[in-house]
Parts: C-alpha cells; sequence; structure tokens
C-alpha cells in the first residue's frame, strides 16, 4: 500500500480570489486559517479585505477571532475549498464588481 502524505502536497496560490473552505497560512499568524468570506468590510473600519477567516480546526468562535487578510499575504494554501459552478459565478462577479470591470 502507497502512504500519501497530503500535507506535503503543494498548491499554486495563482491571483484568483480563493473558494470558501480554503485553509491556509497567512503571514504572522502561526495557526492555519479557514476562508469564510470574501471581499468583506471590517467591522467599524472603512477597509474592504480580500478575505474573512476563522482559526482552524477550531472555526468561528466571535468576531474577536476574525482574521481580516489580503491575497498577497496568504503563504501557503494547505487545502483548497470546494469549487462548485455557483462557487466559479460568484468569484467571477466579486472580481468584476471589486475591479471596476463588468
Amino acid at each position: 500500500m502507497v502512504e500519501i502524505d497530503f500535507n506535503s502536497l503543494k498548491i499554486e496560490l495563482g491571483e484568483e480570489l480563493l473558494p470558501i473552505g480554503t485553509v491556509l497560512l497567512v503571514q504572522g499568524i502561526k495557526q492555519p486559517v479557514m476562508v469564510y468570506g470574501r471581499k468583506q468590510l471590517q467591522g467599524d473600519t472603512e477597509k474592504v479585505w480580500d478575505y474573512v477567516a476563522c482559526p482552524y480546526p477550531q472555526g468561528h468562535l466571535g468576531e474577536d477571532t476574525n482574521v481580516f487578510f489580503s491575497h498577497s499575504q496568504i503563504q501557503e494554501v494547505v487545502f483548497k475549498g470546494f469549487e462548485s459552478e455557483g462557487e466559479k459565478a460568484i468569484r467571477k462577479q466579486l472580481t468584476s464588481l471589486f475591479s471596476g470591470k463588468e
């Protein structure tokens, strides 16, 4: 039987927004996080971040554990979330909306 260490597989980051459910490492944070929102406005600020995530594997524990970050801050993709046709359509809409393109 061949054993595969799935943690050793490298997933390319790319330029596109990553799907919901993606688990990754972000600069300055030691614990993996899981993406649960994209193009999110952070609370009382006027800043729109590429992603909001929660600690993995704990999940969303409250607003004080939300992690907001930009695509450029991603160090490593550990697991890429599910990409249905609906996911691809929403990602395309988000990209168009926030890039000013139709």
